[in-house]
């Protein structure tokens, strides 16, 4: 196949800009479609935004912007009841943000338009032709578009998943619903100190915001998944009852559902994993982002892995032809995402609650220590990836 021009990009939140974004730095031309009719305010909460996922938005330019916008992570502990462990953080390198999903769709967004990147809203992928001279997308208002190539960074609920391969595994619920609320009582310590803490009967953090109001975010167990819709039309009086059920005998969680007011109270919805996906590609259509790749938000890692596939993506269509620049982006990836994904549910097992809590805190415990003592070696690899612009890609 002949090196690629032109392409479709399928999803306009996160993973989608940036993918349109290192594509127009490699020279290809790229448009987004976006299934919501609008821009995506209000969909999702604070992210965590690593080192490497910084050093990946350098490359476009955007990564003092996104720091500006942030929260820098000074410090993270783990409490469990009454025993807490420092954990520390690693030397030169940035500090991770904490970041709201909504101010860095803005930026992404704001950064590809003024690079004259069209994203088109109103846009749900419905079907995919493709032949040898390009591939053609529908959509389910009846437009369609072609390009030489279609990327699907269209979530873990991704359509291109399943076009490229109908037997593709499917996103796994992590059986929690995620809620975050900002809140009138204090945190110990610094703005930006996060606290991960195991409660009781459920695992939730917090920290403290440069405005000294606290960020709460509660990982509430529940039976099924509930879509963001259906979770949003419970009412917040509602869900703040079986929080204070849930954490109101933790401290300091019980104290922040205190001052919790209904109003501040927001459903993120169900929290997902995807299980490894044996076939990133076929043809003309390839994976990016969570689409492909969503580990546990106990690796905090799930924006950065975004940005560094799209922008190793860009690389291996930049330099090689459509039939090796796909298998190249493949192997340069899945290694890296698949550690960190499997390094990540090792401890999103120790967050289910209950017993099973209770049980494998030993294990966690001497994980923790291990952790404490060699940094380095437990984050280094994860935290100080760059990827080199400028080094052809090989086949």
């Amino acid at each position: 196949m002949s090196k690629v021009r032109s392409a479709l990009v399928i999803g306009g939140g996160i993973a989608g800009p940036v993918t349109a974004m290192a594509l127009h730095k490699a020279g290809i031309d790229a448009t987004v479609y976006e299934a919501y009719p609008t821009p995506t305010e209000g969909v999702g909460g604070t992210l965590a935004l690593a080192p490497n996922g910084q050093a990946a938005l350098e490359l476009l330019g955007l990564a003092e912007e996104v720091r500006a916008v942030g929260l820098p992570i000074v410090g993270t502990a783990m409490a469990f009841g009454h025993k807490k462990i420092d954990i520390p953080q690693l030397d030169g390198v940035a500090p991770p943000l904490q970041v709201h999903r909504n101010d860095l769709h803005r930026i992404l967004s704001t950064a590809a338009g003024a690079q004259g990147i069209r994203v088109e809203h109103g846009k749900r992928l419905a079907a995919a032709e493709q032949d040898g001279a390009g591939v053609t997308a529908h959509f389910a208002d009846g437009s369609s578009a072609r390009a030489d190539l279609l990327i699907g960074a269209d979530g873990v609920h991704s359509t291109v998943r399943t076009l490229i391969d109908p037997a593709a595994p499917g996103p796994r619920f992590t059986g929690v619903l995620g809620f975050e609320a900002s809140v009138e009582h204090p945190a110990p310590g610094p703005a930006g100190l996060t606290h991960f803490t195991f409660g009781r009967h459920a695992y939730y953090l917090y920290w403290r915001e440069a405005d000294g109001r606290t960020r709460v975010g509660f990982n509430l167990p529940h039976a099924a998944p509930m879509r963001l819709s259906e979770a949003r039309e419970v009412p917040a009086e509602q869900w703040l009852r079986i929080l204070r059920d849930t954490y109101g005998q933790d401290v300091p969680g019980g104290a922040f559902l205190d001052a919790l007011e209904p109003g501040r109270l927001h459903a993120n919805g169900s929290v997902w994993i995807m299980p490894p996906v044996p076939h990133w590609h076929r043809g003309r259509m390839v994976l990016v982002g969570d689409a492909v790749h969503a580990p546990s938000n106990s690796s905090g890692q799930g924006a950065s892995l975004a940005i560094e596939s799209a922008v190793e993506l860009a690389r291996a269509l930049r330099d090689l032809p459509l039939d090796r620049a796909l298998p190249a982006y493949t192997a340069t990836r899945r290694p890296r995402v698949e550690k960190i994904a499997a390094q990540a549910m090792r401890v999103n097992h120790v967050k289910a609650p209950g017993r099973l809590t209770a049980a494998a805190m030993p294990i966690l415990m001497r994980l923790l220590m291990r952790v404490a003592m060699n940094p380095e070696r437990t984050f280094g690899p994860t935290l100080r990836h760059t990827i080199d612009w400028d080094r052809p890609v090989t086949p």
